[in-house]
């Protein structure tokens, strides 16, 4: 059980995760500072937090844990903002897409304290953001990477383990850089070529006859395009090189299925097109929990 819960950023992953811990039974009190006063004050008459602090380092005061739920880009600003009430008591945590460079702002703007961060991605979202979209089982059956450091405090990595898992999210490790290698292949080029690929239809002289004609397959696979254009702007300059090494390897797969068709080798195409489909019938994501 927590006294008080933190929330900077009053959004729907800040939004959702207080409506969790108050749902779990958790926090005894809420207390949320957005940059724009108008969430603020939605947040609190929807009941998401119990009261709104007029400055992060007044929502941080008194709380013994804190949720970070800020662009990317305005981590350092923010750990910066509420450094003075960060001691080795209060779990710091935040909810960003990329961590190499999430680590890197905190350890600027911590020092010393940084051993009090604990860096977290839950992996979850809505199409739709805002914290009138905060849900209270937004975490259940979700992953959450977790990647401290090696100064980070060990009892405040468990206490993070334990109240995600109390959330009902499944908890891994894993560091910073294979974080971020791994979830430029399987989140972060997704989006990228999302964009790309719905552009390069749209922008086309025929281009709204030929959407007036897309099924569900082209509705499924152009789904995360109408995603948050300032978020990934952030997690795609964040993580850069890592994109990059993953366009140029989806590039040569490209370009190994296009010379497939450029030679008309139909017998070739079939094989590399069955090895890529069983590939993929085999592979699923990790089964529900299953309730207690």
């Amino acid at each position: 059980m927590f006294n008080q819960l933190g929330v900077i950023g009053c959004g729907l992953m800040g939004g959702s995760f207080a409506l969790a811990l108050k749902k779990a039974g958790l926090v005894k009190r809420v207390v949320g500072y957005s940059k724009s006063p108008s969430t603020t004050e939605m947040a609190k008459r929807l009941g998401v937090i119990d009261v709104a602090a007029e400055s992060a380092l007044l929502a941080v005061s008194g709380s013994d844990i804190v949720l970070l739920a800020v662009p990317v880009s305005a981590t350092e600003s923010t750990l910066k903002a509420i450094r003075h009430m960060v001691n080795p008591n209060v779990l710091v945590m935040d909810v960003g897409s990329t961590k190499g460079d999430v680590v890197s702002a905190a350890k600027r703007a911590l020092g010393k304290h940084i051993d009090a961060f604990v860096p977290a991605h839950p992996i979850t979202g809505k199409e739709s953001g805002g914290v009138q979209n905060a849900d209270a089982t937004l975490y259940a059956d979700c992953q959450v990477i977790l990647t401290p450091l090696p100064q980070t405090n060990a009892s405040l990595v468990q206490r993070a383990t334990d109240v995600w898992s109390a959330l009902g999210a499944r908890v891994l490790k894993m560091t910073p850089e294979n974080h971020d290698a791994a979830f430029a292949a399987v989140s972060h080029l997704p989006h990228l070529l999302a964009f790309a690929y719905f552009q390069s239809v749209a922008a086309q002289p025929a281009g709204r006859d030929y959407l007036s004609l897309a099924g569900p397959g082209f509705r499924d696979f152009t789904r995360i395009a109408a995603s948050e254009p300032s978020v990934w702007r952030d997690i795609l300059m964040a993580n850069k090189a890592e994109v990059l090494i993953q366009s140029q390897r989806f590039r040569q797969a490209l370009d190994a299925i296009e010379a497939l068709l450029k030679d008309d080798d139909a017998s070739g195409l079939e094989a590399r097109i069955r090895l890529i489909s069983e590939a993929r019938a085999q592979w699923q994501l990790p089964a529900p929990r299953q309730p207690k």
